[in-house]
């Protein structure tokens, strides 16, 4: 070999930058595009399947078209999602949905290898967890369709009031109320805690004055479950829960609901400006609160161009380098920014970084109403006690007489 691709994919299956300019607003103006494609995808495997079955001859006919239609049918799925990047480029998303230089490995002529480069290698860790997330939403969507979640639905606990749990801590203490998040993991510092326990870890939370609870879902980089967060919703915790995934897909809003969630993650880093619109909308329906995070001024900007926001997290770990900044937040909320926050009385989460009391105060000066900490408690023996360490301060609610 001689490091040449044996077959690349014709000219005409691959949009050019004109074409992908052209299908910009069909494909963005109408959110359910692609579940369309999806479902006369799955009525053409359908229909083949059936073909099969019914004929004796010319079996390995029909088997080798079934195989054509699955190859096309994904290269178009490929296509759809470079157009999509190429309208998060326009907004200053930086984070490709999937590799950009062709369709899945195993398509790519007869062999199934495809050399390392800069289109087809993620460009840094929050580009690999999309990339990931982007094939492992597509397999879980095939076991568990969305009808099946919205009969879930039905049976699973009330929604509790995110937004007003934040407030009320607030009002009662005088501080940023506390999201505090149950997390064994991270790529950039590894194992947090041995001995993780999501249940008990949730309940330290809860008695030492936490607000709400972020819990972690991704298994791969943080070696969180939504089996974590099911079974803490389960176990009785009064704490409002948030659902910490990267979402990139409406189908996933459903089933964290289906698993207790009473609040989602949107990061703006990933989801161009319609999707989050969308994604709201979806959230409003399903009583989730939606916290949209943000790390730059473009990113807030745009946020705040979205109608019905109440949750804005300033996230001062820069998701591609994973360096951490606290004077971020304070960046983000200085002039017109800050005005217009708290004209709409949105209310802005710290996240990242923040250790001590000095942090807390550092950035509750800078206009945050909440924080969100996982790491500097998570750690220590007693969460509980940790949390009063990291407020200087007892902030848990006087018992009931």
């Amino acid at each position: 070999m001689d490091g040449t691709s044996i077959r690349t994919i014709p000219k005409a299956s691959i949009p050019t930058v004109s074409a992908l300019k052209c299908c910009r607003s069909f494909i963005f103006l109408r959110p359910s595009s692609r579940q369309s494609v999806e479902k006369q995808s799955s009525a053409s495997h359908r229909s083949l399947r059936a073909q099969q079955s019914e004929s004796k001859d010319g079996s390995a006919l029909i088997s080798s078209a079934a195989d054509s239609l699955a190859n096309s049918l994904e290269i178009k799925d490929w296509e759809l999602g470079i157009m999509q990047d190429e309208i998060a480029a326009s907004q200053g998303i930086r984070i490709r949905r999937r590799p950009s230089t062709g369709p899945p490995q195993h398509y790519v002529g007869p062999f199934e290898f495809r050399l390392q480069n800069e289109g087809n290698t993620p460009r840094n860790i929050l580009e690999e967890i999309i990339w990931h997330k982007d094939k492992e939403v597509s397999q879980l969507k095939e076991r568990r369709p969305l009808s099946v979640l919205a009969k879930a639905l039905n049976s699973v606990l009330p929604v509790r009031d995110f937004v007003g749990a934040l407030k009320a801590s607030h009002l009662r203490t005088g501080l940023p109320a506390l999201i505090a998040e149950v997390k064994k993991a991270s790529p950039s510092r590894g194992v947090l805690r041995e001995d993780f326990d999501p249940v008990q870890i949730a309940n330290a939370y809860e008695k030492g004055g936490a607000a709400c609870l972020s819990v972690l879902t991704d298994e791969k980089y943080f070696k969180g479950s939504f089996h974590n967060l099911e079974a803490i919703r389960d176990a009785g915790v009064k704490c409002p829960l948030l659902c910490k995934e990267f979402i990139i897909d409406a189908w996933q809003i459903y089933y964290a609901r289906t698993k207790g969630a009473d609040a989602v993650l949107l990061i703006a880093a990933v989801l161009p400006d319609l999707d989050i619109r969308y994604m709201i909308k979806i959230c409003e329906k399903l009583g989730l609160a939606a916290l949209v995070e943000v790390h730059d001024e473009r990113e807030m900007d745009r946020v705040l161009g979205i109608e019905g926001i109440q949750l804005i997290g300033i996230n001062n770990r820069n998701l591609e380098t994973f360096e951490v900044d606290i004077s971020n937040t304070k960046k983000l909320l200085e002039g017109k920014r800050g005005k217009i926050i708290r004209e709409r009385d949105i209310i802005v989460v710290g996240e990242s970084g923040l250790f001590t009391p000095d942090d807390i105060a550092f950035v509750q000066e800078a206009g945050v109403k909440a924080v969100l900490v996982g790491e500097s408690i998570v750690k220590q023996a007693d969460p509980s006690q940790a949390i009063s360490g990291l407020f200087g301060r007892n902030i848990a609610p006087a018992p009931a007489p």
